[in-house]
């Protein structure tokens, strides 16, 4: 029997749960999740576990949908009194906002292209002009009239036909990942009946503008799995097999080389990379560039009569750039020679290749530039007058020319679009990101170092407001990430001026796990070495209490997805030193995921933690789980989110967490669940909607940490 009564009185979902609520915040009472024994068997131990039938797959279970909704009654009941705040929050950040904004636009084949918002749209439109950027505009994608009529709405990769006529686009309007392909004519706004499903995001056409090849997704794993041919005019059931990965760590993707000579398919996984390349007027077969190998990574792209490469062989663990003229391409590795050797202190994160010269993107003493090789071999550096910023290369769909656009931010300076002739070295501002009401003037930002307890130092990004004492009084919000050698760069945020402009000290702990330090700053934090992960993050907020940038007891830390696993394990290690954790998209349940190779991108991920069929991995990660790790003990304040369609990290292990903290923790801190019933990893879509979502957990945080609405 399922009834619901009013709130006063008990709710009763089936026999899932059991919510007893009141009429206000004070007297609301969580949400209990019914334990119902269950045990997750595995060669190297077996483990109960209560809340594993929170797991359902078609996210039918009437009694887990009725579980979720009681958090969200309940996380509505306790934030109640929050919301003139809440109210109050968004609407500094959006005042931050210009909301009219357009970006620079970039040529490509002839036409202009550029990306408008119009006041209060969620969505923008996508134009381009023939010629001239002063030429009429033709809309390509009007995203606001798209999106109408879908909870979730997004655009992956998209790309207009080499004869400029038509555009392939990848749409998806669940939050799944799981896109749709889809044509239409360019003059006539027309869809052509082209449709195949289930796809990635990513698409390429081929030069006579005929076919287009995309990657197929399992539709259990979400693997990517297949990559396909689809001629326009024909069903996508007679779309020709291109080439199919059969090892599963891997991720698979398509692309073009910067001349467009060539279309080409990546395989990445955590240890090794293979690319394999086809003449883009005749992409009937594709050659491997170099064949697969355990510890060697590589990408390539092409320019003029050569290729080049970002490569970590021969020991370059930081990478180097290699070179090999067309005519010895197929020698291999060999073939390769040094354009830019390997570096202790530099690594090389990305390349973009030009006529005369190539763009590099860097890293170096925890900071992310850019530096410019001319063929000549001349080495232009691009300056940087803050301790903590964030260069990038930007849309640079030519290589015909001189100039080279890229990205500046800082933690305090907002995004700033430049460009940078390559010949004379002569520099132009092409965009300054308008922040209304924003007077950088007021703003600090530092780079300090933390020194962890193994005696390794861990660059912090630091920001706060001029004016802030250094006292050990003022509050502090901690976020980092930590995995997949993704790195942390400092850049501006609207959104982080609400805490700030309120006296709270804005931190980024670059911990390892990250690359911000080089390939060993990632080595140092994954698989049997993620536990530095955890300690990095606490020893760092330890130094900053202990320097007197924060009071203890007024701490606030957050992260997502594999940072709320961060969140996690800090949660069980230390959760004295913390007023109140934020966990997005959590993933907390290590094990029992890692386990399950039907899970989707589970077997992408053997390298990343570890595959717990090797008992080695299986103890570690058990060790650090957060999911397992819950213990009788006091918690500081939490809030924790989920999308039920979450595709990265299933909402089952989030929800699991949560059970089992409500069932074990002993303090009385609230812990808030918000379930988001209607989209993904990276919540509701539109542009507005992720500035709701923050100003709900900063009220919260404020309120935690004691600073005055």
């Amino acid at each position: 029997m399922k009834t619901l009564l009013l709130a006063g009185t008990m709710l009763a979902f089936g026999t899932g749960l059991a919510l007893s609520t009141g009429a206000s915040a004070q007297t609301a009472q969580p949400p209990r999740a019914e334990k119902r024994p269950y045990q997750v068997t595995s060669a190297n131990g077996n483990r109960e576990d209560d809340y594993y039938w929170l797991r359902d797959d078609k996210r039918q279970n009437p009694d887990m949908l009725a579980y979720l909704r009681a958090e969200n009654a309940y996380a509505d009941a306790r934030l109640a009194p929050l919301k003139p705040l809440e109210a109050k929050l968004y609407a500094e950040t959006v005042a931050h906002i210009k909301q009219d904004d357009d970006s620079v636009p970039y040529r490509e084949n002839g036409y202009w292209y550029q990306t408008t918002w119009a006041t209060g749209a969620d969505y923008p439109r996508v134009i381009r002009r023939r010629g001239a950027v002063t030429a009429a505009p033709v809309v390509l994608f009007d995203q606001p009239a798209m999106a109408k009529g879908h909870n979730f709405f997004q655009i992956g990769g998209w790309q207009v036909s080499p004869d400029n006529s038509l555009v392939a686009w990848a749409e998806d309007t669940v939050g799944r990942r799981q896109y749709v392909l889809k044509v239409k004519g360019i003059a006539t706004g027309q869809l052509l009946s082209d449709s195949v499903a289930n796809v990635e995001g990513d698409l390429v056409w081929s030069a006579d503008g005929r076919t287009i090849f995309y990657v197929e997704k399992d539709p259990v794993t979400l693997l990517s799995k297949r990559v396909k041919a689809h001629v326009l005019g024909t069903p996508a059931s007679a779309d020709r097999l291109v080439y199919e990965e059969g090892d599963d760590s891997f991720y698979m993707g398509v692309g073009q080389t910067s001349d467009r000579r060539y279309i080409c398919i990546h395989l990445q996984s955590t240890v090794s990379d293979e690319q394999r390349c086809a003449p883009a007027a005749n992409p009937a077969a594709f050659t491997v560039v170099a064949p697969r190998a355990r510890e060697f990574r590589y990408n390539a792209d092409h320019i003029g009569n050569r290729w080049i490469i970002r490569t970590n062989a021969g020991g370059a663990k930081n990478y180097k750039l290699a070179t090999v003229a067309d005519a010895d391409a197929a020698k291999g590795v060999t073939a390769w020679r040094d354009l830019v050797p390997a570096s202790a202190t530099t690594f090389i994160e990305d390349f973009k290749p030009f006529t005369g010269f190539v763009a590099i993107e860097q890293r170096e003493g925890g900071n992310k530039g850019v530096s410019l090789l001319t063929d000549a071999g001349k080495s232009i550096p691009v300056a940087a007058d803050e301790p903590a910023y964030a260069m990038g290369l930007s849309v640079n769909e030519e290589v015909d020319t001189p100039w080279v656009r890229y990205s500046y931010t800082s933690l305090v300076t907002p995004a700033t679009t430049y460009e940078i002739n390559a010949r004379t070295g002569e520099r132009r501002t092409l965009k300054v990101q308008p922040v209304p009401g924003y007077d950088k003037a007021n703003y600090v930002t530092e780079r300090v170092w933390a020194t962890a307890r193994d005696g390794v130092r861990v660059p912090v990004s630091l920001m706060y407001r001029r004016g802030t004492k250094r006292d050990g009084t003022a509050p502090l919000f901690q976020y980092a990430y930590g995995s997949y050698g993704i790195s942390s760069d400092p850049g501006f945020s609207a959104g982080s001026l609400a805490l700030v402009d309120r006296g709270v000290v804005y931190a980024i702990a670059h911990i390892r796990g990250g690359q911000e330090m080089g390939r060993d700053w990632y080595d140092q934090g994954h698989l049997l070495n993620k536990k530095n992960s955890f300690n990095d993050f606490v020893d760092v907020t330890r130094y900053l209490v202990a320097n007197k940038y924060a009071a203890p007891g007024r701490v606030a830390a957050m992260g997502g997805s594999a940072g709320g696993l961060l969140i996690g394990g800090v949660a069980n290690l230390a959760p004295k030193d913390y007023a109140v954790l934020v966990a997005q998209v959590p993933f907390v349940d290590v094990v029992t995921t890692m386990l399950d190779a039907s899970i989707p991108l589970t077997t992408n991920e053997y390298d990343e933690w570890g595959n717990p069929a090797d008992k080695r991995y299986y103890d570690y990660m058990l060790s650090y789980s957060p999911y397992d790790n819950v213990a009788k003990k006091a918690y500081p304040a939490m809030y924790v989110s989920t999308g039920l369609w979450d595709s990265q990290v299933q909402y089952y292990e989030p929800t699991k967490w949560v059970a089992r903290l409500r069932e074990m923790k002993t303090d009385t801190n609230p812990l808030i669940y918000r379930v988001n019933m209607e989209a993904g990893h990276g919540g509701k879509s539109g542009r507005f909607e992720r500035y709701r979502q923050a100003a709900e957990w900063q009220a919260f945080v404020l309120q935690q940490l004691k600073v005055a609405p």
